[in-house]
């Protein structure tokens, strides 16, 4: 068997039916010639990007590929960095392909891939001859399937691809991918110690998605009366709708990380990044931890009882412990708890409804969040942002209702992400609306992918909120109104993506009113259901990020943002 057919045979043998890709990779034409789809994006960044988002919502049972040049001319792969670096900070499990050096020039050219791609891959290999490709195959896929879930890159070189081996003597077999428990000692003590707290916090990761675990970790959180905070990476492994839920950001989640006694961090790092709550007086708390990686314990806090182990197995451990120390039913209900958080989140509610109502034009960018929060089925949608603003906005007041309804991301993050996190998501889920909101900044670095879902029949909706604010977290953020290269003309006189999209053949429409919202949100579900996509150009005010929305307009008391 040739390299290159057996290389895409052990990926159908994985489950693996599309790759992302821009031009060209080595191996590109022997995919198309076994029948796996590929989904070209207009560069290398974002053909990373889909095969990201798809296995962000895929549970940890598929993961997303992506194929892009390598080799002495390495231009692709270096493309595809900054990608790889979000996929490898936020942990994200996908595989990259990529040609490599032929086997005559290996190691002679002054950029070296391997080296180059070390600090944001888990693990990454050159294959050197045709009878290894099982092999590291294999070790690619144990790699993705178990422990700490990050990226792993595979460069295969073109002169290899056509070589042939025994693939009778050199078989593939799918990866099995290993989990493990964690110590029922830790266990019995973390539980006994939760049970004990006063006011106990739970910290959720989106490690939670990985280990397929939102429904352990809701009845664990049931079981033991404690409210639930998520990580915005983590947003949607709880229902925010729950009543134990204190969502992400904003004054719940403020209030109870500042009273907890306990911070019970379930496959979470608890890492001080920059989309990270930090702990207030986390000395004078008690920390408890799961995590799939001991490197993540220890790491930022004190941890006072840790338990290593994959997070659905743990959860399900502690969860028979709650019931032998506290009986079957858990702790009692406690109403008294459930109504500070009701009572929080309608005192945050009142903080924003000015603008969430707003009825001003050009628009308030929280109130089209707002209506179209209360316009799509929460329950059947996924929806993500771009880095900035909305993301900043989006994450506070959205309310999140069933497993994979947000992805959230942040840290190291690429403008254009999520437009391909919104295309992978689609095509995990084809019978959800997916959602992907942009600013001006992030709709520049995607304008020519646009096309993509049109061409590829991904029908996913691109809301852009349109304030021409380019360049600035609006007033104050740069102390002098804005950033100093950027215009400050009426929003919506320079360009229009509207029609842009529309010259793209997507369905576009260009709203101005906030009445207007709804019915065109309505409509471009409509189009996406019957597979094309669409963008809605949202002419908005340039309105401050969540967290300095008081500090700017004087109009209200800024919520607290860790």
């Amino acid at each position: 068997m040739r390299a290159g057919v057996g290389l895409v045979r052990c990926l159908k043998a994985e489950g693996v039916t599309w790759v992302g890709t821009f031009p060209s990779s080595p191996v590109n034409e022997v995919i198309a010639d076994e029948g796996v789809r590929h989904v070209m994006a207009r560069e290398e960044r974002t053909a990373v990007a889909i095969a990201d988002g798809y296995s962000r919502v895929s549970n940890g049972k598929c993961f997303g590929v992506a194929t892009c040049m390598g080799g002495i001319n390495a231009a692709g792969i270096q493309m595809a960095y900054g990608a790889l670096a979000q996929a490898y900070e936020d942990s994200s499990p996908m595989l990259c392909i990529t040609g490599g050096a032929e086997t005559a020039n290996w190691q002679l050219s002054r950029y070296d891939i391997q080296r180059g791609l070390e600090s944001v891959t888990k693990w990454n290999a050159y294959i050197n001859r045709a009878d290894r490709v099982p092999e590291f195959m294999r070790r690619a896929y144990t790699y993705l399937k178990t422990g700490h879930p990050a990226p792993v890159l595979i460069q295969i070189p073109a002169d290899l691809v056509g070589q042939e081996y025994d693939d009778t003597v050199n078989t593939y077999t799918p990866v099995k991918g290993w989990k493990y428990a964690g110590d029922q000692r830790d266990v019995e003590v973390a539980v006994r110690t939760i049970l004990a707290a006063k006011n106990p916090l739970i910290y959720a990761g989106q490690g939670i998605f990985y280990a397929d675990a939102c429904g352990e970790l809701k009845e664990f959180a049931e079981l033991v009366q404690a409210p639930v905070l998520s990580t915005l990476h983590g947003k949607s492994v709880f229902p925010e709708n729950h009543p134990l839920s204190v969502g992400v950001r904003g004054i719940p989640a403020s209030y109870f990380l500042d009273t907890a006694d306990l911070i019970f961090g379930v496959a979470t790092s608890l890492n001080k990044g920059r989309f990270s709550h930090i702990i207030p007086n986390a000395a004078q708390k008690i920390i408890v931890q799961t995590a799939i990686d001991e490197f993540d314990v220890n790491k930022n806090y004190r941890v006072d009882h840790a338990m290593i182990g994959d997070a659905k197995l743990v959860l399900r451990q502690m969860i028979e412990d709650v019931k032998k120390q506290a009986g079957s039913g858990g702790r009692s209900r406690n109403e008294a708890l459930e109504e500070k958080i009701r009572s929080l989140k309608e005192e945050q509610y009142e903080t924003l409804k000015e603008a969430l109502t707003s009825s001003q034009t050009p628009m308030n960018p929280y109130r089209v969040y707002w209506d179209i929060m209360h316009t799509i089925d929460r329950d059947n949608s996924i929806i993500t942002h771009e880095s900035g603003n909305t993301r900043d906005q989006l994450s506070t007041i959205w309310e999140s209702t069933s497993p994979h309804g947000y992805i959230g991301w942040g840290n190291v993050s690429t403008l254009g992400f999520g437009y391909g996190a919104a295309l992978g998501a689609k095509l995990a889920y084809p019978n959800r609306t997916v959602v992907n909101f942009c600013g001006d900044a992030s709709i520049g670095y995607f304008t020519g992918d646009l096309e993509v879902g049109i061409r590829e029949k991904i029908p996913i909706i691109t809301v852009h909120i349109n304030n021409n604010g380019f360049g600035g977290y609006g007033p104050g953020f740069w102390g002098k109104g804005g950033h100093p290269s950027t215009s400050t003309v009426t929003p919506s006189t320079i360009y229009s993506s509207a029609k842009v999209a529309e010259g793209m053949g997507l369905y576009s429409e260009r709203v101005e009113k906030p009445d207007e919202v709804s019915p065109a949100f309505r409509r471009a579900m409509k189009t996406t259901a019957s597979g094309k996509a669409a963008l809605l150009e949202m002419i908005c005010i340039q309105y401050p990020i969540y967290g300095m929305w008081g500090r700017a307009t004087g109009a209200s008391p800024a919520i607290r943002a860790e």
